[in-house]
């Protein structure tokens, strides 16, 4: 399974083990600690009572108690110091210890806040993308859902230059209102095609001299001209359908299913591997293997981006779904920036999508 970034209390996560980012000796003040304590009740003061002082990047574990969770992992951050004293280190510890204490107890589920990120001080992007790395990694080698618990943008924020970058991108591909399509303007009168007559116009202007006798003759006799000739086509269309039909069906191009594993071959990636890079739930990916499926955009988005996949790669990838990159959606325009300039990183797009209020790649929810 692979991680969820939610806004939530991580004390009503109904999970099977929450991260508990206290002090050495457990004293529930402050900050996340003394929710967790609060919320769990006095039991959970008497089990920390009996424990032995907690290290800084150690995980020590107890019941859960009063909480919907079974388990409560207890661990100690870093204090921030300006980040020349290892604090990264230590805070990947702090992730990497409580990920294995969660799955030596056979968790399937486990919430963490920002660790060290509160009365710490350290900086809350820092600890995101701390926390993303590592989980990632671990995920890599381990089928766990981990969800990361966050209560605001401000843990969101991506460099000012790539926020630039961005924002010169949208103003170069972006189009607030497409133009109708072809079909739209020969419907609403704005366009014709060779056959299309604008009844306005003399028969003398129109373009084909048959169309202006039909329109010009009686009424009676046009009337029973369309009938016969109707009655006529109608056959020979129904035969032709059928058989262009046929033709058609024989010759469909592959589907979204039949290109993805293709492509994960051509990378030379395992199944695993690329939906696991892509976050992608496994249970999601089992069902893609039948070709009848019809995956979200942001899916298949999540797929080109974990097999590096170019934007013409990225397009074609997508038309075999029946879909297709919209230059008047800024979500397609935001992934396009990505993949054109051949970034790959699934957590800096997610990172700024969230920024743009947009759905994310993969299993990450906003």
């Amino acid at each position: 399974m692979p991680y969820q970034i939610i806004r939530n209390d991580i004390t009503a996560m109904h999970v099977d083990a929450i991260v508990n980012p206290t002090d050495w000796i457990y004293s529930g003040s402050g900050g996340t600690d003394e929710k967790i304590h609060l919320a769990a009740g006095e039991d959970l003061r008497r089990a920390c009572d009996v424990l032995p002082p907690l290290e800084t990047g150690e995980a020590i574990v107890t019941d859960g108690f009063r909480l919907p969770c079974r388990y409560v992992i207890h661990t100690i951050g870093p204090i921030w110091t300006g980040g020349d004293q290892n604090e990264r280190e230590t805070l990947i510890a702090c992730y990497r210890n409580c990920l294995r204490a969660a799955f030596n107890l056979a968790c399937e589920t486990v919430a963490f806040p920002l660790i060290a990120s509160g009365t710490f001080g350290y900086p809350k992007d820092q600890v995101l993308r701390v926390a993303l790395e590592t989980i990632a990694e671990f995920l890599m080698a381990h089928e766990m859902t981990v969800y990361i618990v966050v209560y605001d943008k401000e843990s969101y924020a991506i460099s000012k230059k790539l926020h630039a970058e961005i924002e010169s991108y949208i103003d170069e591909n972006y189009i607030e209102n497409e133009e109708s399509s072809l079909s739209d303007r020969i419907l609403s009168g704005k366009e014709h095609s060779g056959f299309l007559l604008n009844a306005a116009l003399p028969p003398e202007t129109c373009l084909h001299a048959a169309a202006a006798e039909e329109v010009c003759a009686p009424e009676p006799k046009r009337k029973a001209k369309r009938t016969a000739a109707s009655l006529s086509e109608k056959k020979s269309i129904n035969q032709y359908e059928k058989a262009s039909l046929d033709s058609m069906l024989a010759s469909m191009d592959e589907g979204f299913s039949s290109a993805l594993f293709r492509w994960i071959d051509a990378k030379g990636m395992t199944d695993v591997e690329c939906y696991k890079k892509a976050n992608i739930d496994k249970k999601l990916f089992s069902k893609i293997r039948n070709p009848s499926y019809r995956p979200s955009k942001p899916t298949i988005l999540a797929f080109a981006v974990a097999l590096e996949l170019t934007l013409e790669e990225t397009k074609a990838l997508l038309e075999t779904a029946g879909l297709a990159l919209s230059r008047s959606s800024r979500f397609d325009v935001i992934v396009s920036f990505f993949i054109s300039n051949g970034k790959y990183d699934l957590w800096e797009i997610n990172e700024t999508l969230y920024q743009y209020d947009l759905p994310c790649l993969g299993n990450v929810i906003a």
